[in-house]
């Protein structure tokens, strides 16, 4: 197995740091949705239109 150059461990480091970012990401708005839905499903019930 031939050394890595830095540039190619750059490039590797890069793209593992994007890949836990974006993972990250998509946690985030998962659980933000959720409030959301959650906020809109409680408001909803605390309102008496009737």
């Amino acid at each position: 197995m031939r050394e890595l150059s830095a540039e190619g461990r750059l490039h590797l480091y890069a793209r593992s740091l994007s890949r836990k970012s974006g993972t990250g990401l998509h946690i985030v708005a998962l659980y933000s949705a959720f409030v959301v839905i959650a906020a809109i499903v409680f408001g909803t019930l605390s309102v008496h239109p009737f």
